[in-house]
Protein backbone atom coordinates (compact mmCIF):
# COMPACT_ATOMS: atom_id res chain seq x y z
CA UNK A 1 0.00 0.00 0.00
CA UNK A 2 2.14 3.06 -0.92
CA UNK A 3 -0.85 5.45 -0.98
CA UNK A 4 -4.23 6.16 -0.41
CA UNK A 5 -7.15 8.84 -0.75
CA UNK A 6 -9.05 10.36 1.86
CA UNK A 7 -12.65 10.92 0.03
CA UNK A 8 -14.07 7.69 -1.54
CA UNK A 9 -13.22 7.15 -5.48
CA UNK A 10 -15.37 5.39 -7.52
CA UNK A 11 -14.37 2.57 -9.89
CA UNK A 12 -16.07 0.92 -12.89
CA UNK A 13 -14.15 -2.18 -14.26
CA UNK A 14 -16.09 -4.81 -16.26
CA UNK A 15 -14.61 -8.25 -16.71
CA UNK A 16 -15.88 -9.08 -20.18
CA UNK A 17 -15.70 -12.75 -21.17
CA UNK A 18 -15.85 -14.14 -24.52
CA UNK A 19 -18.91 -17.07 -25.43
CA UNK A 20 -19.19 -19.90 -28.13
CA UNK A 21 -22.36 -21.33 -29.35
CA UNK A 22 -22.53 -25.32 -28.19
CA UNK A 23 -21.63 -25.89 -31.79
CA UNK A 24 -18.84 -23.96 -31.49
CA UNK A 25 -15.88 -25.04 -29.81
CA UNK A 26 -14.49 -22.77 -26.73
CA UNK A 27 -11.75 -20.28 -27.40
CA UNK A 28 -8.84 -20.14 -25.06
CA UNK A 29 -10.15 -16.59 -23.90
CA UNK A 30 -13.59 -18.33 -23.11
CA UNK A 31 -11.96 -21.05 -21.14
CA UNK A 32 -9.72 -18.88 -18.83
CA UNK A 33 -12.54 -16.73 -18.48
CA UNK A 34 -14.47 -19.56 -16.83
CA UNK A 35 -15.90 -18.57 -13.35
CA UNK A 36 -15.04 -20.63 -10.74
CA UNK A 37 -17.86 -22.50 -8.32
CA UNK A 38 -19.03 -20.48 -5.89
CA UNK A 39 -18.30 -21.29 -2.17
CA UNK A 40 -18.59 -18.09 -0.28
CA UNK A 41 -19.44 -19.19 3.49
CA UNK A 42 -22.23 -17.39 5.20
CA UNK A 43 -19.47 -16.15 7.49
CA UNK A 44 -17.36 -14.63 4.36
CA UNK A 45 -20.37 -13.20 2.81
CA UNK A 46 -20.08 -9.31 4.02
CA UNK A 47 -16.29 -9.56 3.44
CA UNK A 48 -17.22 -11.13 -0.02
CA UNK A 49 -19.11 -8.12 -1.08
CA UNK A 50 -17.07 -5.54 0.07
CA UNK A 51 -14.07 -7.10 -1.62
CA UNK A 52 -16.28 -7.43 -5.00
CA UNK A 53 -17.59 -3.70 -4.42
CA UNK A 54 -14.00 -2.59 -4.94
CA UNK A 55 -11.96 -4.94 -6.91
CA UNK A 56 -12.69 -7.00 -10.01
CA UNK A 57 -10.59 -10.33 -11.05
CA UNK A 58 -7.83 -10.06 -13.76
CA UNK A 59 -9.52 -9.80 -17.26
CA UNK A 60 -8.58 -12.68 -20.19
CA UNK A 61 -5.28 -10.90 -21.80
CA UNK A 62 -5.97 -9.19 -24.95
CA UNK A 63 -5.87 -11.61 -28.34
CA UNK A 64 -3.30 -10.62 -30.32
CA UNK A 65 -1.70 -11.42 -33.22
CA UNK A 66 1.25 -13.94 -31.83
CA UNK A 67 3.67 -13.13 -34.24
CA UNK A 68 3.50 -9.00 -32.86
CA UNK A 69 3.57 -10.71 -29.46
CA UNK A 70 6.81 -12.87 -30.28
CA UNK A 71 8.02 -10.09 -32.14
CA UNK A 72 7.90 -7.74 -28.87
CA UNK A 73 8.97 -10.38 -26.58
CA UNK A 74 12.28 -10.39 -28.38
CA UNK A 75 12.92 -6.88 -28.86
CA UNK A 76 11.65 -7.12 -25.24
CA UNK A 77 14.75 -9.07 -23.68
CA UNK A 78 17.00 -7.62 -27.04
CA UNK A 79 20.02 -5.90 -25.50
CA UNK A 80 20.52 -4.31 -29.23
CA UNK A 81 18.09 -1.67 -28.18
CA UNK A 82 20.62 -0.07 -25.92
CA UNK A 83 23.97 1.75 -27.46
CA UNK A 84 25.85 -0.74 -25.30
CA UNK A 85 24.62 -3.44 -26.38
CA UNK A 86 24.31 -4.58 -23.04
CA UNK A 87 20.88 -3.23 -21.31
CA UNK A 88 17.59 -4.77 -22.32
CA UNK A 89 14.17 -3.85 -21.20
CA UNK A 90 14.42 -7.22 -19.30
CA UNK A 91 17.67 -5.97 -17.34
CA UNK A 92 15.41 -3.42 -15.30
CA UNK A 93 12.16 -5.31 -15.25
CA UNK A 94 13.53 -8.54 -15.31
CA UNK A 95 10.34 -10.76 -15.64
CA UNK A 96 11.93 -13.91 -13.54
CA UNK A 97 11.85 -11.54 -10.51
CA UNK A 98 7.90 -10.02 -10.74
CA UNK A 99 9.10 -7.46 -13.45
CA UNK A 100 12.01 -5.91 -11.36
CA UNK A 101 15.64 -5.65 -10.68
CA UNK A 102 15.15 -5.56 -6.85
CA UNK A 103 16.86 -2.32 -6.40
CA UNK A 104 16.12 0.98 -4.98
CA UNK A 105 17.27 2.22 -8.59
CA UNK A 106 18.48 0.35 -11.86
CA UNK A 107 22.11 0.86 -13.05
CA UNK A 108 21.76 2.27 -16.67
CA UNK A 109 24.25 3.68 -19.49
CA UNK A 110 27.91 3.68 -18.39
CA UNK A 111 26.99 2.39 -14.57
CA UNK A 112 24.55 5.51 -13.93
CA UNK A 113 21.61 5.55 -11.85
CA UNK A 114 18.57 7.08 -11.87
CA UNK A 115 16.04 8.54 -8.70
CA UNK A 116 13.24 6.55 -9.10
CA UNK A 117 12.55 2.80 -8.62
CA UNK A 118 11.83 0.82 -11.47
CA UNK A 119 8.14 -0.64 -11.22
CA UNK A 120 7.01 -3.60 -12.17
CA UNK A 121 5.63 -4.15 -15.93
CA UNK A 122 3.63 -7.00 -14.89
CA UNK A 123 -0.08 -5.55 -15.15
CA UNK A 124 1.21 -2.33 -16.26
CA UNK A 125 -0.92 -2.39 -19.27
CA UNK A 126 -4.19 -1.91 -16.90
CA UNK A 127 -2.83 1.25 -15.07
CA UNK A 128 -3.97 4.89 -16.30
CA UNK A 129 -0.62 5.99 -17.34
CA UNK A 130 2.60 5.00 -17.15
CA UNK A 131 6.03 5.89 -14.76
CA UNK A 132 5.77 7.22 -11.52
CA UNK A 133 5.24 10.81 -12.65
CA UNK A 134 2.48 9.73 -15.59
CA UNK A 135 4.34 11.12 -18.09
CA UNK A 136 3.92 8.42 -20.77
CA UNK A 137 -0.11 7.39 -21.69
CA UNK A 138 0.08 3.50 -21.91
CA UNK A 139 3.09 0.92 -22.26
CA UNK A 140 3.34 1.53 -25.84
CA UNK A 141 4.25 5.18 -24.91
CA UNK A 142 6.62 3.80 -22.02
CA UNK A 143 8.60 1.60 -24.22
CA UNK A 144 10.24 4.30 -26.39
CA UNK A 145 11.08 6.37 -23.14
CA UNK A 146 14.14 4.19 -21.51
CA UNK A 147 15.97 3.52 -25.26
CA UNK A 148 17.00 7.18 -25.74
CA UNK A 149 17.15 8.21 -21.93
CA UNK A 150 21.19 9.05 -21.45
CA UNK A 151 21.05 7.30 -17.90
CA UNK A 152 18.99 4.05 -18.94
CA UNK A 153 19.78 2.52 -22.07
CA UNK A 154 21.55 5.57 -23.88
CA UNK A 155 20.78 5.08 -27.76
CA UNK A 156 21.44 8.99 -28.99
CA UNK A 157 18.13 9.08 -30.52
CA UNK A 158 15.35 6.56 -31.75
CA UNK A 159 16.69 5.89 -35.45
CA UNK A 160 19.58 4.69 -34.06
CA UNK A 161 17.42 1.73 -32.20
CA UNK A 162 15.36 1.71 -35.86
CA UNK A 163 18.86 1.57 -37.72
CA UNK A 164 20.29 -0.95 -35.48
CA UNK A 165 17.09 -3.61 -35.90
CA UNK A 166 17.22 -2.78 -39.62
CA UNK A 167 20.86 -4.24 -40.23
CA UNK A 168 19.37 -7.34 -38.51
CA UNK A 169 17.58 -9.21 -41.50
CA UNK A 170 15.70 -11.63 -39.11
CA UNK A 171 14.13 -8.50 -37.32
CA UNK A 172 13.69 -6.90 -40.97
CA UNK A 173 11.44 -10.44 -41.53
CA UNK A 174 9.67 -10.34 -38.65
CA UNK A 175 8.33 -7.01 -38.90
CA UNK A 176 7.36 -7.68 -42.80
CA UNK A 177 5.41 -10.22 -41.15
CA UNK A 178 3.90 -8.77 -37.81
CA UNK A 179 3.17 -5.41 -40.15
CA UNK A 180 2.46 -6.90 -43.78
CA UNK A 181 0.34 -3.41 -44.90
CA UNK A 182 3.88 -1.47 -44.55
CA UNK A 183 5.94 -0.59 -47.31
CA UNK A 184 8.85 -0.05 -44.19
CA UNK A 185 7.51 -1.62 -41.21
CA UNK A 186 10.61 -0.94 -39.38
CA UNK A 187 9.94 1.76 -37.38
CA UNK A 188 10.19 2.91 -33.70
CA UNK A 189 6.21 3.40 -33.79
CA UNK A 190 6.08 -0.46 -34.29
CA UNK A 191 8.79 -1.98 -32.27
CA UNK A 192 6.81 -0.03 -29.45
CA UNK A 193 3.72 -1.77 -30.72
CA UNK A 194 5.27 -5.18 -30.54
CA UNK A 195 6.73 -4.53 -27.01
CA UNK A 196 3.32 -3.46 -26.21
CA UNK A 197 1.60 -6.04 -26.93
CA UNK A 198 4.02 -8.50 -25.51
CA UNK A 199 3.67 -6.09 -21.79
CA UNK A 200 -0.10 -6.34 -22.47
CA UNK A 201 0.03 -10.75 -22.21
CA UNK A 202 1.96 -10.14 -18.46
CA UNK A 203 -1.09 -10.58 -16.34
CA UNK A 204 -0.28 -12.69 -13.07
CA UNK A 205 -4.43 -13.81 -11.77
CA UNK A 206 -3.35 -14.70 -7.93
CA UNK A 207 -5.70 -16.77 -5.57
CA UNK A 208 -7.20 -13.20 -4.95
CA UNK A 209 -9.08 -13.28 -8.24
CA UNK A 210 -10.06 -16.71 -7.38
CA UNK A 211 -11.66 -15.67 -4.19
CA UNK A 212 -13.29 -12.86 -5.97
CA UNK A 213 -14.46 -15.04 -8.57
CA UNK A 214 -16.11 -16.94 -5.99
CA UNK A 215 -13.52 -19.79 -4.34
CA UNK A 216 -14.05 -19.11 -0.51
CA UNK A 217 -11.50 -21.80 0.08
CA UNK A 218 -8.55 -19.45 -2.24
CA UNK A 219 -7.93 -17.34 1.14
CA UNK A 220 -6.31 -18.62 4.76
CA UNK A 221 -7.96 -17.28 7.55
CA UNK A 222 -4.92 -14.55 8.26
CA UNK A 223 -5.55 -13.14 4.99
CA UNK A 224 -9.09 -13.06 5.28
CA UNK A 225 -8.31 -11.07 8.72
CA UNK A 226 -5.76 -8.76 6.55
CA UNK A 227 -8.65 -8.04 3.99
CA UNK A 228 -10.84 -6.62 6.97
CA UNK A 229 -8.17 -4.34 8.09
CA UNK A 230 -7.15 -2.95 4.70
CA UNK A 231 -10.74 -2.25 4.11
CA UNK A 232 -11.12 -0.43 7.17
CA UNK A 233 -8.32 1.40 7.88
CA UNK A 234 -9.54 3.09 4.06
CA UNK A 235 -6.86 1.69 1.63
CA UNK A 236 -9.21 1.39 -0.73
CA UNK A 237 -9.80 4.94 -1.25
CA UNK A 238 -6.62 4.71 -3.57
CA UNK A 239 -6.18 0.85 -3.93
CA UNK A 240 -8.86 -0.17 -5.52
CA UNK A 241 -9.62 -1.46 -9.04
CA UNK A 242 -8.59 -4.25 -11.30
CA UNK A 243 -4.74 -3.53 -10.46
CA UNK A 244 -5.46 -2.90 -7.15
CA UNK A 245 -4.07 0.80 -7.83
CA UNK A 246 -2.84 2.42 -10.91
CA UNK A 247 -5.75 4.41 -11.91
CA UNK A 248 -5.20 8.19 -9.78
CA UNK A 249 -2.57 10.09 -8.62
CA UNK A 250 -1.88 10.82 -5.05
CA UNK A 251 0.12 13.03 -2.75
CA UNK A 252 2.99 11.20 -0.90
CA UNK A 253 2.47 12.70 2.16
CA UNK A 254 -1.19 13.67 2.50
CA UNK A 255 -2.32 13.36 6.25
CA UNK A 256 1.44 13.56 7.52
CA UNK A 257 4.34 15.01 5.96
CA UNK A 258 6.95 15.34 4.31
CA UNK A 259 7.13 11.33 2.88
CA UNK A 260 10.73 11.90 3.44
CA UNK A 261 10.85 12.20 7.05
CA UNK A 262 8.89 8.68 7.36
CA UNK A 263 10.88 7.17 4.21
CA UNK A 264 14.51 8.47 5.13
CA UNK A 265 14.41 8.98 1.18
CA UNK A 266 18.10 10.53 0.57
CA UNK A 267 16.17 13.42 -2.37
CA UNK A 268 13.56 14.94 -2.09
CA UNK A 269 11.65 14.29 -5.41
CA UNK A 270 8.50 16.24 -6.28
CA UNK A 271 6.73 14.00 -8.47
CA UNK A 272 4.35 14.89 -11.06
CA UNK A 273 5.07 18.54 -10.89
CA UNK A 274 8.52 18.17 -12.46
CA UNK A 275 6.35 17.05 -15.60
CA UNK A 276 3.70 19.70 -15.59
CA UNK A 277 5.66 22.86 -13.37
CA UNK A 278 1.72 22.59 -11.78
CA UNK A 279 2.27 23.62 -8.01
CA UNK A 280 -0.85 21.54 -7.25
CA UNK A 281 1.23 18.30 -8.45
CA UNK A 282 3.93 18.44 -5.88
CA UNK A 283 4.80 15.13 -4.48
CA UNK A 284 2.40 13.80 -6.38
CA UNK A 285 3.05 10.02 -7.72
CA UNK A 286 0.77 7.64 -9.40
CA UNK A 287 -0.63 5.19 -6.88
CA UNK A 288 0.95 1.79 -8.24
CA UNK A 289 -1.00 -1.29 -8.14
CA UNK A 290 -0.63 -3.83 -4.97
CA UNK A 291 -0.42 -7.18 -7.10
CA UNK A 292 2.81 -8.94 -6.45
CA UNK A 293 3.61 -6.38 -3.93
CA UNK A 294 5.29 -8.71 -2.08
CA UNK A 295 7.91 -9.68 -4.62
CA UNK A 296 8.98 -6.01 -5.82
CA UNK A 297 10.35 -4.71 -3.25
CA UNK A 298 12.28 -2.01 -2.12
CA UNK A 299 9.43 0.33 -2.26
CA UNK A 300 8.07 3.74 -2.78
CA UNK A 301 9.21 5.61 -5.75
CA UNK A 302 12.60 5.76 -4.75
CA UNK A 303 12.99 2.26 -3.26
CA UNK A 304 13.78 3.78 0.09
CA UNK A 305 12.11 0.83 2.28
CA UNK A 306 12.50 -2.81 1.64
CA UNK A 307 10.19 -3.97 4.31
CA UNK A 308 6.41 -4.69 3.32
CA UNK A 309 5.81 -4.21 7.08
CA UNK A 310 7.28 -1.05 7.78
CA UNK A 311 5.80 0.24 4.09
CA UNK A 312 2.26 -0.01 5.50
CA UNK A 313 3.14 1.32 8.11
CA UNK A 314 4.39 4.58 6.72
CA UNK A 315 1.27 4.59 4.20
CA UNK A 316 -0.93 4.45 7.47
CA UNK A 317 0.57 7.16 9.25
CA UNK A 318 1.37 9.86 5.85
CA UNK A 319 -1.61 8.90 3.86
CA UNK A 320 -4.35 8.06 6.10
CA UNK A 321 -2.98 9.62 9.76
CA UNK A 322 -3.32 6.06 11.63
CA UNK A 323 -0.90 4.07 13.64
CA UNK A 324 -1.53 0.46 12.65
CA UNK A 325 -0.93 -1.83 15.44
CA UNK A 326 2.01 -4.58 14.94
CA UNK A 327 -0.94 -7.27 14.42
CA UNK A 328 -2.74 -5.02 12.19
CA UNK A 329 0.04 -4.13 10.06
CA UNK A 330 0.98 -8.53 10.00
CA UNK A 331 -2.62 -9.06 8.88
CA UNK A 332 -2.45 -6.40 6.08
CA UNK A 333 0.59 -8.02 4.91
CA UNK A 334 -0.80 -11.55 5.18
CA UNK A 335 -3.50 -10.26 2.75
CA UNK A 336 -1.33 -8.80 0.01
CA UNK A 337 0.52 -12.02 0.01
CA UNK A 338 -2.96 -13.42 -1.64
CA UNK A 339 -1.94 -11.19 -4.75
CA UNK A 340 1.45 -13.00 -5.94
CA UNK A 341 0.32 -14.16 -8.80
CA UNK A 342 1.16 -16.75 -11.90
CA UNK A 343 3.89 -15.44 -14.41
CA UNK A 344 2.84 -16.29 -17.84
CA UNK A 345 5.25 -19.25 -18.62
CA UNK A 346 6.14 -18.04 -21.88
CA UNK A 347 7.19 -14.58 -20.31
CA UNK A 348 9.86 -16.61 -18.26
CA UNK A 349 11.29 -18.34 -21.19
CA UNK A 350 14.13 -16.09 -22.69
CA UNK A 351 13.89 -15.79 -26.46
CA UNK A 352 16.34 -17.00 -29.38
CA UNK A 353 17.33 -13.96 -31.06
CA UNK A 354 18.20 -13.09 -34.11
CA UNK A 355 22.09 -13.12 -35.00
CA UNK A 356 23.87 -9.77 -35.35
CA UNK A 357 25.72 -8.36 -38.31
CA UNK A 358 29.37 -7.93 -36.98
CA UNK A 359 28.98 -4.11 -36.67
CA UNK A 360 25.64 -4.43 -34.72
CA UNK A 361 27.71 -6.04 -31.66
CA UNK A 362 30.72 -4.11 -30.89
CA UNK A 363 29.53 -2.38 -27.40
CA UNK A 364 30.28 1.34 -27.07
CA UNK A 365 29.96 1.85 -23.26
CA UNK A 366 30.66 5.82 -23.34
Amino acid sequence: MKSVFLFPALLSAVLIAGCSSKDEPATEKDAAAETVQMTIKAEDKGLYDQLTAFFKPLPVPEQTDPQLVELGRMLYHDTRLSKSNAISCNSCHNLASYGVDNNPVSVGHGWKTGARNSPTVLNASLHFVQFWDGRAKDVEEQAAGPMTNPIEMGAPDHDFVVNRIATIQEYVDRFAKAFPEEEKPVNITNATKAIGAFERQLLTPSRFDRFLQGDGEALTADEKAGAKVFLESGCTTCHLGVAMGGNMYQKFGLAKGPYWEYTQSKGRDEGRFEVTRNEADKYMFKVPGLRNITRTYPYFHDGSVWSLDEAVRIMALTQLNKELTPEQTSQIVAFLGSLEGEVPEMALQLPQLPASSSSTSKPDLR
